[in-house]
């Protein structure tokens, strides 16, 4: 074989970031490392794989062709080695995963110091997306995602729930005055709603209209991010509904007080794992799932 596994992933890392600095970067490389790196490849094939401009990296017919062969031999290896650590039970790789900010901050962040400290041969790549991402686009392995799946291609495994409350700050019901029925709550002129910019069903609080219909309500301060609202909401900004996930802490000391406790609906979102790969050849996915499923069901999250 005339080309080597590292130039193979010089060219697919460089395809995935978009350029050969980032590419160098994640690799831990000089970015004229990984630049000789790609001409070798490029020579190896007798072939043109990217046009480089100015501005941007554009893939060749030939380039798109071997990208995909690329990432099927990057994948076996990666498979093989993975299983081979298994064998020794000792899970090792890169393990990519993606959640929402909020999920990643409140939910995960505090369990990874325990998963190292069980499996230090994983090296953990944490990213956040607020919207839902193409997991083979971004080259992640898990998703973490609350509410509905929509996609049905992918493998899903549930991990827990978490509820929803409406929620305000002490700073602000004493600026605004607590809101005791939902025509209160409503009135524009009295109380400020936070909200989320999409997807638009996350407006759809906990409540119901005397004629059973949902309170869809319309937000005077928006965000896609949960966390810019429950920030928004701690420093007396408005009222909010928010999952228990990421305000368990506000809620214990008062930061946060729910509202509506009596009328509010027990909604809980489902949290669910989701990816592509079979866990059986990805020991790594699997012992990750494992812990997060085992801390969720000893830490729920509405207590």
């Amino acid at each position: 074989m005339k080309t080597t596994l590292d130039e193979m992933q010089v060219f697919v890392t460089v395809v995935d970031l978009g350029s050969i600095s980032a590419a160098a970067e994640r690799l831990e490389l000089t970015v004229s490392a990984a630049s000789r790196a790609l001409t070798r490849l490029e020579q190896k094939l007798d072939t043109t794989l990217l046009n480089r401009t100015t501005r941007r990296l554009i893939l060749t017919e030939e380039g798109a062709g071997f990208l995909q062969q690329a990432r099927s031999i990057l994948d076996s290896v990666n498979a093989a080695e993975e299983q081979m650590a298994a064998r020794k039970n000792a899970p090792a790789g890169r393990l990519r995963v993606d959640a929402a900010t909020p999920f990643m901050l409140h939910a995960v962040v505090p369990l990874i110091a325990g998963f190292r400290a069980l499996y230090p041969g994983i090296e953990l790549e944490l990213n956040s997306n607020e919207g839902i991402s193409d997991l083979i686009e971004h080259r992640t392995d898990v998703a973490l995602r609350i509410g509905t799946l929509k996609d049905s291609t992918l493998h899903a495994r549930k991990l827990a729930t978490s509820r929803v409350r409406i929620l305000a700050s002490p700073a602000y019901l004493e600026a605004h005055g607590t809101p005791r029925t939902l025509a209160q709550l409503l009135n524009a002129e009295r109380h400020v709603l936070l909200g989320f910019s999409k997807p638009e069903s996350l407006n759809e609080w906990p409540l119901r209209h005397p004629d059973g219909e949902p309170v869809q309500i319309a937000p005077q301060v928006l965000s896609q991010n949960g966390e810019t609202l429950r920030h928004l909401a701690l420093a007396g900004q408005g009222i909010v509904c928010l999952s228990d996930f990421m305000t368990r802490e506000d809620r214990a000391s008062g930061a946060l007080v729910p509202l509506f406790a009596k009328q509010t609906l027990e909604v809980r979102q489902s949290i669910h794992a989701v990816y592509y790969r079979n866990t059986a050849l990805a020991s790594r996915i699997t012992c990750f799932l494992d812990y997060l499923a085992q801390a969720f069901q000893g830490r729920p999250f509405d207590a």
